[in-house]
């Protein structure tokens, strides 16, 4: 059996994930790789033991340490366990995606945070449906110059119909 080990660092938080695996051609349950993981990331930057019962571990696993460290330095621990022991189970995910993005947000823009961004989105948005009702405008009055150009050539042929019978001479 030959294992492997296997160190990452990241903002200073270290991962050690060991794996088995075996030389054997047909794989057996105890031969398959295993990976153990440690604690969550927010355990692993509070340097705590992380439970089974552990509220933040489903949201911050030891793979993301940034995430983690993000909402943290935004939010603080506490306040991210108790906003999650409020809520019911279905929406604490979106929750901490909430909390991962304001508190990205804030890192980039530290006055207006995500009002920032949104505000930026909605002048964006603003910009680009004036450029499509200008692009709509012009694309209607292109259409009715076209129109207008068909319906004169309609107009000359039928009119040089129109002359070249009446001016016939009418003996023919």
């Amino acid at each position: 059996m030959e294992y492997t080990h296997r160190t990452t660092a990241t903002l200073g938080v270290s991962t050690t994930i060991f794996s088995a695996s075996s030389s054997n051609s047909s794989p057996s349950p105890s031969s398959l790789p295993t990976t153990v993981q440690g604690p969550c990331a927010a355990c692993k930057i509070l340097r705590r033991r992380c439970t089974e019962r552990c509220v933040l571990a489903p949201y911050f696993p030891p793979t993301e340490p940034l995430k983690f460290v993000i909402a943290h330095k935004v939010f603080g621990a506490s306040n991210i366990v108790k906003v999650l022991q409020e809520l019911p189970e279905s929406k604490r995910a979106d929750a901490v995606s909430s909390m991962v993005y304001e508190a990205y947000a804030r890192n980039r823009d530290p006055v207006y945070g995500c009002a920032g961004a949104i505000s930026h989105l909605q002048k964006q948005l603003n910009d680009l449906q004036a450029e499509l009702a200008m692009t709509q405008a012009a694309l209607l009055l292109i259409q009715c110059q076209q129109h207008e150009q068909n319906h004169e050539n309609t107009t000359f042929f039928d009119q040089d119909k129109y002359f070249s019978s009446v001016l016939e001479p009418s003996w023919q």
